[in-house]
């Protein structure tokens, strides 16, 4: 599999994995739900961790760099397909001008 899309994948488990963690966190503190929403939310958020350490980057911050991207747009999905709410222009500008930046940080050019 090419490393774009190796990586893309990759990105977008974490993603999926982090959203994941922090909704159930979220579904415990702001929307009342059982504290066994944490037990999932603590799997998904280990699985998020460990996923972004398959990035091939010689960097940590690098690979956080442009993760960050790849969350922005999965956070939009995540509003439209479980909140409801659908994206506006800015949000899909927005989200566009990310993943642009992801693909920058990680594939560019550098020496040694």
């Amino acid at each position: 599999m090419p490393i774009l899309l190796s990586s893309f994948l990759t990105f977008a488990a974490a993603a999926l994995a982090e959203i994941a963690g922090c909704f159930a966190f979220w579904a415990w503190l702001k929307l009342g739900k059982s504290v066994l929403w944490l037990g999932p939310g603590f799997f998904s958020l280990v699985l998020f961790a460990y996923l972004l350490t398959l990035i091939p980057s010689d960097y940590a911050g690098r690979a956080y760099a442009a993760y960050g991207g790849i969350y922005i747009v999965a956070s939009l999905l995540w509003l439209w397909l479980a909140e409801g709410r659908r994206p506006d222009v800015w949000d899909l500008t927005g989200g566009a001008l990310a993943v642009i930046a992801a693909t920058i940080i990680l594939f560019a050019p550098r020496g040694s």
